[in-house]
């Protein structure tokens, strides 16, 4: 699939990936609404099967792909979620999957994918590194490369978006964290075309900010990527979430690896649930933006809660 998607391929999509995952929660807390004074719900991507929404991609693309491509075994790149996605939807379809991850990715995560079946390679310094190896090597093999924002993979996470339309039809204020960006524009696509007056809100770290960099100048811009936020460390931009983030997304913000430390914290410690640092960024945005949001009803998507243990102990090491 090379196009963009669409509302109704959306709807077909998703009938498909309920045959191997639920619909996630859309939950409020009052503690999060009374900290941001709006009415904050998270989407609790965090209680899927490899606890990603990434993982609705990885179904969608694999159920999509043609036998010869999953004969010839497929080849991804990922610091952790998009890799879990794949070695999932990869077991579930019989296929080889290898994947490529920067040197001391979430040891977590590498073993998660692992168990899944898929053969892990460490290469590089970080994931864009380990993406060029990926596609060297299904050139090399014979595989099937699949990028981390194929169309395919946009049209699969964005049945979340579809439930939380469902479950919050009256949602004003939807706050994404921004990686590659195919959760950012699966949910926009969404939301923008059952409701445009639906806004939607990129968050990225300023740590490795070149997503929201080139959005803002309209224009590729590699940048500096010095996050702890895993799931957002990329450095190069990609020109296909940037068109569709030019057309529907309507402010994309910034915020400090401290404040999305900070988030974390707060995040686990009142929803009770594992949240990576990447969905944090969406509490620290809407902190940051607090003024704007009064009384207005916000989600907040928990877009993965696959913290490593090592930066688990950092957050309640003193407690």
């Amino acid at each position: 699939m090379n196009t963009t998607p669409t509302l109704p391929s959306v709807i077909k999509a998703s009938r498909f990936i309920y045959q191997y995952m639920q619909a996630s929660p859309l939950l409020s807390y009052q503690f999060l609404s009374d900290l941001v004074g709006a009415d904050v719900w998270l989407k609790h991507e965090n209680h899927n099967p490899t606890c990603a929404f990434k993982v609705r991609g990885g179904i969608n693309c694999l159920s999509k792909m043609s036998d010869e491509h999953k004969n010839a075994g497929v080849y991804t790149a990922s610091t952790g979620n998009h890799g879990q996605s794949i070695a999932f939807a990869a077991r579930a379809f019989g296929v080889k999957a290898t994947i490529y991850v920067p040197k001391g990715a979430n040891q977590g995560k590498v073993d998660a994918m692992k168990s899944l079946g898929a053969n892990v390679v460490s290469f590089g310094d970080d994931f864009d590194v380990a993406r060029d190896g990926a596609l060297q090597a299904s050139i090399d093999n014979g595989g099937v490369f699949v990028g981390p924002t194929d169309e395919v993979l946009i049209e699969g996470v964005a049945s979340y978006a579809l439930e939380i339309m469902q479950d919050l039809p009256d949602v004003d204020v939807i706050i994404v964290p921004v990686g590659a960006g195919s959760g950012i524009c699966g949910t926009s696509i969404v939301a923008k075309t059952i409701n445009p007056k639906v806004k939607i809100i990129g968050v990225q770290s300023t740590q490795a900010p070149s997503q929201q960099l080139s959005w803002k100048k309209h224009e590729l811009i590699e940048a500096q990527m010095q996050t702890i936020a895993e799931g957002m460390a990329t450095r190069v931009p990609f020109s296909n979430t940037q068109k569709i983030m030019h057309d529907y997304v309507d402010d994309f913000l910034l915020v400090d690896d401290a404040d999305i430390i900070k988030a974390t914290k707060t995040l686990i410690e009142t929803t009770h649930n594992l949240i990576e640092e990447a969905s944090a960024t969406t509490l620290a945005a809407a902190l940051q933006i607090k003024n704007q949001l009064q009384g207005k009803k916000v989600v907040l998507v928990m877009t993965g809660g696959n913290i490593s243990m090592q930066n688990l102990a950092n957050l309640f090491g003193s407690m």
